[in-house]
Protein backbone atom coordinates (compact mmCIF):
# COMPACT_ATOMS: atom_id res chain seq x y z
CA UNK A 1 0.00 0.00 0.00
CA UNK A 2 3.06 2.20 0.83
CA UNK A 3 4.65 1.50 -2.37
CA UNK A 4 1.42 2.16 -4.38
CA UNK A 5 1.41 5.69 -2.80
CA UNK A 6 4.72 6.47 -2.76
CA UNK A 7 4.39 5.64 -7.27
CA UNK A 8 1.53 7.92 -7.16
CA UNK A 9 3.06 10.97 -5.51
CA UNK A 10 6.57 10.44 -7.51
CA UNK A 11 3.85 10.32 -11.14
CA UNK A 12 2.21 13.47 -10.01
CA UNK A 13 5.64 14.76 -9.20
CA UNK A 14 6.68 14.00 -12.79
CA UNK A 15 3.90 15.60 -14.28
CA UNK A 16 3.59 18.57 -12.37
CA UNK A 17 7.30 18.86 -13.61
CA UNK A 18 6.16 18.74 -17.04
CA UNK A 19 3.28 21.20 -16.22
CA UNK A 20 4.69 23.66 -14.80
CA UNK A 21 7.07 26.16 -16.95
CA UNK A 22 9.81 28.47 -16.36
CA UNK A 23 9.96 31.49 -18.82
CA UNK A 24 12.42 33.67 -18.79
CA UNK A 25 12.29 37.65 -19.28
CA UNK A 26 13.93 37.28 -23.13
CA UNK A 27 11.83 34.17 -24.13
CA UNK A 28 8.84 33.15 -25.10
CA UNK A 29 7.08 30.33 -25.13
CA UNK A 30 5.18 28.85 -28.05
CA UNK A 31 2.54 26.43 -27.37
CA UNK A 32 1.42 23.29 -29.36
CA UNK A 33 -1.83 21.89 -28.47
CA UNK A 34 -1.79 17.89 -30.21
CA UNK A 35 0.59 19.34 -32.94
CA UNK A 36 -1.12 22.29 -33.21
CA UNK A 37 -0.25 26.02 -32.74
CA UNK A 38 -2.18 27.45 -30.04
CA UNK A 39 -0.97 30.36 -28.57
CA UNK A 40 2.00 31.95 -26.97
CA UNK A 41 2.85 32.57 -23.32
CA UNK A 42 5.16 34.37 -21.04
CA UNK A 43 7.49 35.93 -19.66
CA UNK A 44 6.51 33.91 -15.51
CA UNK A 45 5.16 30.97 -15.08
CA UNK A 46 3.27 28.48 -17.64
CA UNK A 47 1.18 25.68 -17.54
CA UNK A 48 0.75 22.85 -19.89
CA UNK A 49 -1.63 19.84 -20.20
CA UNK A 50 1.23 17.07 -20.13
CA UNK A 51 1.58 14.16 -23.14
CA UNK A 52 -1.04 16.84 -24.93
CA UNK A 53 0.60 20.18 -25.53
CA UNK A 54 4.07 21.26 -26.60
CA UNK A 55 6.12 23.82 -25.60
CA UNK A 56 8.78 25.34 -27.78
CA UNK A 57 11.09 28.55 -26.17
CA UNK A 58 12.15 31.08 -28.79
CA UNK A 59 14.90 33.75 -27.43
CA UNK A 60 14.00 37.24 -28.14
CA UNK A 61 17.36 39.08 -27.84
CA UNK A 62 19.35 40.97 -30.43
CA UNK A 63 21.51 37.93 -32.31
CA UNK A 64 25.26 38.74 -33.36
CA UNK A 65 25.92 36.72 -36.59
CA UNK A 66 29.31 36.95 -38.46
CA UNK A 67 28.63 35.81 -42.47
CA UNK A 68 31.34 33.87 -43.24
CA UNK A 69 33.80 35.51 -46.02
CA UNK A 70 32.59 35.25 -49.53
CA UNK A 71 33.95 35.57 -52.90
CA UNK A 72 32.78 38.92 -55.24
CA UNK A 73 33.30 39.79 -58.30
CA UNK A 74 32.48 43.37 -58.44
CA UNK A 75 30.34 45.29 -61.40
CA UNK A 76 34.13 46.18 -62.70
CA UNK A 77 35.37 42.48 -62.66
CA UNK A 78 37.78 43.00 -59.94
CA UNK A 79 37.76 39.77 -57.04
CA UNK A 80 37.71 40.74 -53.55
CA UNK A 81 36.50 38.41 -50.45
CA UNK A 82 34.15 40.53 -48.22
CA UNK A 83 32.93 39.39 -44.54
CA UNK A 84 29.91 41.22 -42.60
CA UNK A 85 28.57 40.93 -39.70
CA UNK A 86 24.35 40.50 -39.38
CA UNK A 87 22.03 41.92 -36.07
CA UNK A 88 18.59 40.50 -36.14
CA UNK A 89 15.83 39.73 -33.23
CA UNK A 90 12.83 37.11 -33.39
CA UNK A 91 9.46 39.55 -33.70
CA UNK A 92 7.06 36.73 -33.66
CA UNK A 93 7.73 33.75 -32.27
CA UNK A 94 4.99 31.84 -33.86
CA UNK A 95 6.19 32.90 -37.22
CA UNK A 96 10.25 32.16 -36.37
CA UNK A 97 8.88 28.60 -35.30
CA UNK A 98 6.27 27.55 -38.06
CA UNK A 99 7.15 29.20 -40.86
CA UNK A 100 11.04 28.01 -41.09
CA UNK A 101 12.29 25.32 -39.89
CA UNK A 102 15.77 27.02 -38.37
CA UNK A 103 15.42 30.83 -38.51
CA UNK A 104 18.85 30.59 -37.60
CA UNK A 105 20.44 29.09 -40.37
CA UNK A 106 18.11 30.32 -43.00
CA UNK A 107 18.89 33.63 -41.64
CA UNK A 108 22.85 32.85 -42.01
CA UNK A 109 22.07 31.51 -45.91
CA UNK A 110 20.01 34.47 -46.84
CA UNK A 111 22.48 36.70 -45.53
CA UNK A 112 25.80 35.14 -47.22
CA UNK A 113 23.84 34.91 -50.61
CA UNK A 114 22.50 38.82 -50.15
CA UNK A 115 25.65 39.79 -49.69
CA UNK A 116 27.26 38.46 -52.80
CA UNK A 117 24.71 39.24 -55.19
CA UNK A 118 24.22 43.23 -53.46
CA UNK A 119 27.75 43.97 -53.17
CA UNK A 120 28.29 42.14 -57.10
CA UNK A 121 26.41 44.84 -58.01
CA UNK A 122 28.68 47.73 -57.56
CA UNK A 123 32.09 48.48 -58.39
CA UNK A 124 34.99 48.21 -56.41
CA UNK A 125 35.90 52.41 -55.35
CA UNK A 126 32.00 52.33 -53.98
CA UNK A 127 32.76 49.46 -51.84
CA UNK A 128 35.28 50.93 -50.18
CA UNK A 129 33.74 54.29 -50.31
CA UNK A 130 30.77 53.75 -49.53
CA UNK A 131 30.14 51.58 -46.99
CA UNK A 132 27.15 53.60 -45.06
CA UNK A 133 24.84 53.62 -48.51
CA UNK A 134 25.50 49.42 -49.16
CA UNK A 135 24.93 48.49 -45.60
CA UNK A 136 21.73 50.19 -45.78
CA UNK A 137 20.98 47.91 -48.95
CA UNK A 138 22.05 45.13 -47.51
CA UNK A 139 19.85 46.09 -44.17
CA UNK A 140 17.19 45.95 -46.60
CA UNK A 141 17.42 43.08 -49.13
CA UNK A 142 17.75 40.75 -45.72
CA UNK A 143 14.79 42.11 -44.01
CA UNK A 144 12.32 41.97 -46.61
CA UNK A 145 13.15 38.24 -46.73
CA UNK A 146 13.32 37.34 -43.39
CA UNK A 147 10.39 39.16 -42.56
CA UNK A 148 7.79 36.37 -43.06
CA UNK A 149 9.89 34.19 -40.54
CA UNK A 150 9.27 36.80 -37.86
CA UNK A 151 12.81 37.87 -37.87
CA UNK A 152 13.70 41.63 -38.07
CA UNK A 153 17.12 42.33 -39.01
CA UNK A 154 18.19 45.57 -37.40
CA UNK A 155 21.98 46.51 -38.70
CA UNK A 156 24.03 44.71 -41.49
CA UNK A 157 27.73 45.84 -41.32
CA UNK A 158 30.40 45.07 -43.94
CA UNK A 159 33.50 44.50 -41.79
CA UNK A 160 36.47 43.53 -44.44
CA UNK A 161 37.32 43.72 -47.98
CA UNK A 162 40.40 41.30 -48.98
CA UNK A 163 41.98 42.88 -52.08
CA UNK A 164 44.68 40.84 -54.54
CA UNK A 165 48.24 41.70 -53.93
CA UNK A 166 48.11 42.80 -57.58
CA UNK A 167 45.04 45.51 -56.81
CA UNK A 168 46.73 46.58 -53.31
CA UNK A 169 49.94 47.32 -55.68
CA UNK A 170 48.08 49.25 -58.15
CA UNK A 171 46.01 51.26 -55.73
CA UNK A 172 49.26 52.45 -54.08
CA UNK A 173 50.62 53.84 -57.22
CA UNK A 174 47.59 55.60 -57.94
CA UNK A 175 47.57 57.01 -54.56
CA UNK A 176 50.93 57.99 -54.58
CA UNK A 177 50.41 59.90 -58.63
CA UNK A 178 47.29 61.70 -56.45
CA UNK A 179 49.46 63.02 -54.34
CA UNK A 180 52.48 63.96 -56.63
CA UNK A 181 49.47 65.59 -58.53
CA UNK A 182 48.11 67.86 -55.96
CA UNK A 183 51.48 68.44 -54.48
CA UNK A 184 52.65 69.93 -58.41
CA UNK A 185 49.24 72.32 -58.32
CA UNK A 186 49.97 73.46 -55.02
CA UNK A 187 53.22 74.41 -55.90
CA UNK A 188 51.94 76.22 -59.17
CA UNK A 189 49.15 77.69 -57.39
CA UNK A 190 52.17 79.47 -55.05
CA UNK A 191 53.74 80.41 -58.15
CA UNK A 192 51.02 81.95 -59.37
CA UNK A 193 50.50 83.78 -56.54
CA UNK A 194 53.88 85.26 -55.69
CA UNK A 195 53.95 86.40 -59.29
CA UNK A 196 50.97 88.36 -58.74
CA UNK A 197 53.09 89.69 -55.70
CA UNK A 198 55.84 90.38 -57.60
CA UNK A 199 54.51 91.89 -59.97
CA UNK A 200 52.52 94.76 -57.49
CA UNK A 201 55.75 95.04 -55.89
CA UNK A 202 57.37 95.86 -59.69
CA UNK A 203 54.77 98.24 -60.25
CA UNK A 204 55.20 100.20 -56.96
CA UNK A 205 59.24 100.13 -57.47
CA UNK A 206 58.67 101.69 -60.60
CA UNK A 207 56.37 104.70 -59.61
CA UNK A 208 59.14 105.41 -56.68
CA UNK A 209 63.03 104.98 -57.39
CA UNK A 210 63.64 106.19 -54.08
CA UNK A 211 61.72 102.99 -52.69
CA UNK A 212 64.56 100.89 -55.09
CA UNK A 213 67.12 102.28 -53.38
CA UNK A 214 66.15 102.09 -50.02
CA UNK A 215 65.25 98.53 -50.45
CA UNK A 216 69.22 98.27 -51.80
CA UNK A 217 70.14 99.61 -49.02
CA UNK A 218 68.14 97.45 -46.69
CA UNK A 219 69.56 93.81 -48.72
CA UNK A 220 73.18 95.44 -47.87
CA UNK A 221 72.64 95.86 -44.37
CA UNK A 222 70.99 92.03 -43.98
CA UNK A 223 73.75 90.73 -45.82
CA UNK A 224 76.36 92.48 -43.59
CA UNK A 225 74.67 90.64 -40.40
CA UNK A 226 73.96 87.44 -41.66
CA UNK A 227 77.73 86.76 -43.24
CA UNK A 228 80.81 87.38 -41.16
CA UNK A 229 83.01 87.45 -44.79
CA UNK A 230 83.84 90.20 -46.91
CA UNK A 231 80.79 90.75 -49.57
CA UNK A 232 81.74 92.55 -52.89
CA UNK A 233 78.27 94.05 -54.22
CA UNK A 234 78.16 96.79 -56.96
CA UNK A 235 76.85 100.14 -56.14
CA UNK A 236 74.12 101.49 -58.44
CA UNK A 237 75.42 105.14 -60.40
CA UNK A 238 71.92 106.28 -59.26
CA UNK A 239 72.91 105.96 -55.92
CA UNK A 240 75.90 108.12 -55.86
CA UNK A 241 74.34 111.15 -58.54
CA UNK A 242 74.06 113.53 -55.23
CA UNK A 243 77.33 112.87 -54.12
CA UNK A 244 79.23 113.04 -57.78
CA UNK A 245 77.12 116.16 -58.15
CA UNK A 246 77.15 118.32 -54.82
CA UNK A 247 75.52 121.23 -57.37
CA UNK A 248 71.91 119.26 -56.66
CA UNK A 249 72.48 119.86 -52.70
CA UNK A 250 72.00 123.58 -53.50
CA UNK A 251 68.59 124.95 -53.73
CA UNK A 252 67.96 126.72 -56.82
CA UNK A 253 67.07 130.12 -54.97
CA UNK A 254 70.57 130.56 -53.87
CA UNK A 255 72.11 129.41 -57.03
CA UNK A 256 73.94 132.75 -59.60
CA UNK A 257 74.22 132.98 -62.70
CA UNK A 258 77.90 132.26 -63.82
CA UNK A 259 77.43 136.09 -65.53
CA UNK A 260 76.63 138.04 -62.38
CA UNK A 261 80.08 136.26 -61.10
CA UNK A 262 82.05 137.78 -64.31
CA UNK A 263 81.12 141.10 -63.73
CA UNK A 264 80.97 141.51 -60.14
CA UNK A 265 85.15 142.86 -60.42
CA UNK A 266 83.70 145.62 -62.91
CA UNK A 267 81.15 147.15 -60.47
CA UNK A 268 83.77 147.07 -57.72
CA UNK A 269 85.98 149.47 -60.23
Amino acid sequence: MNAQIGGVIVFLLIVLTMAVKIIKQYERGVVFTLGKLSQSKGPGVAFIVPFAQELRRIDMRTVTMDVPAQEIITRDNVPVKVNAVVYYRVLDPDAAVVNVENFHIATSMISQTTLRSVLGENELDDLLTQREKINRKLQEVIDDHTNPWGIKVSVVEVKDVELPSSMQRAMAKQAEAERERRAKIIAAEGEHQASEQLSLAAAVLSREPAALQLRYLQTLVEIAQENNSTTLFPIPIDLMKTFVNPSSLISPAHRKAPADVEKAPEDEV
